[in-house]
């Protein structure tokens, strides 16, 4: 992972925190996870389709997170 993607994680991390969320998880998790509880479904479809224009862009951020992709490789599963 470069460097810029890096701090664009940390960030994004840091404001969902900021927000009341886990301090490990990015927005786009949490949005992910609002709509399989059914709580909300607005956040994902505006990150999905109005930040990043891919249909399943905070799916793929829950998944990621759910299998550790953000941890070194010798963290990893």
């Amino acid at each position: 992972m470069n460097w810029l993607k890096s701090m664009l994680i940390a960030l994004d991390q840091l404001i969902n925190t900021l927000l009341g969320g886990w301090p490990d998880e990015t927005l786009s998790s949490r949005a992910w996870r609002w709509e399989l509880a059914e709580r909300r479904s607005w956040p994902r479809w505006l990150i999905d389709r109005l930040f990043f224009w891919e249909n399943d862009h905070c799916k793929d951020s829950y998944l990621s997170e759910r299998l550790g992709r953000q941890l070194p490789p010798e963290m990893r599963d």
